[in-house]
């Protein structure tokens, strides 16, 4: 397993080492900009970490925020790209086909890019009714690191929020992990 962290502007600093990825978030529905989004990825790259972004997804306005998404996020090639679907401080969520929808213009906009679903488990099992996850899940149920209680196919496990959210990757290596995030 590989070990990872996922920070937003909350974050405004973090340690890198022991890390083999970071997750950046980068916006949120089509007004919300990450001040902090290219000092933590720099941070990340320098030391090495495969680097990942998310967008916190509102209900409604789908393929304005999948473009507001991909033009505001400091990615570049081999960066991951990641929908957060979860409840909104409203306590609303995107439907499963606008969930859908974001994914798929994503991975439109962004061909060269690996699109993940960010979700927790309560939403994988009693919300989604499609099971799309675009390249892959990234799944959070806060149990032991890399056994979430799913019997889906992952590639992430958020396993803890405490102090930070930290992850665990089911690749081999970090090689590994590099070279899936670079779809030919």
């Amino acid at each position: 397993m590989l070990h990872g962290v996922d920070v937003s502007s909350y974050n405004s600093s973090y340690s890198t080492e022991g890390l083999d990825f970071v997750f950046v978030k980068a916006t949120e529905g089509r007004s919300y900009i990450n001040p902090h989004q290219s000092a933590q990825a720099s941070q990340a790259r320098k030391a090495g970490c495969v680097v990942g972004f998310y967008h916190f997804l509102w209900p409604g306005n789908i393929a304005a925020q999948a473009k507001y998404f991909v033009e505001k996020c400091a990615s570049v090639q081999g960066d991951l790209l990641a929908c957060d679907w979860e409840l909104t401080g409203d306590g609303t969520y995107a439907s499963n086909a606008q969930k859908d929808q974001f994914l798929a213009e994503v991975k439109r906009l962004r061909p060269t890019h690996r699109v993940l679903l960010y979700c927790n488990r309560e939403f994988w099992l009693h919300r989604d009714t499609t099971s799309y996850a675009a390249d892959g899940l990234w799944i959070a149920d806060y149990v032991s690191a890399g056994h979430p209680r799913i019997k889906a196919a992952w590639r992430i496990h958020q396993y803890t929020d405490s102090p930070l959210d930290k992850d665990v990757a089911n690749f081999a290596s970090k090689a590994a992990l590099k070279k899936w995030a670079h779809p030919a």
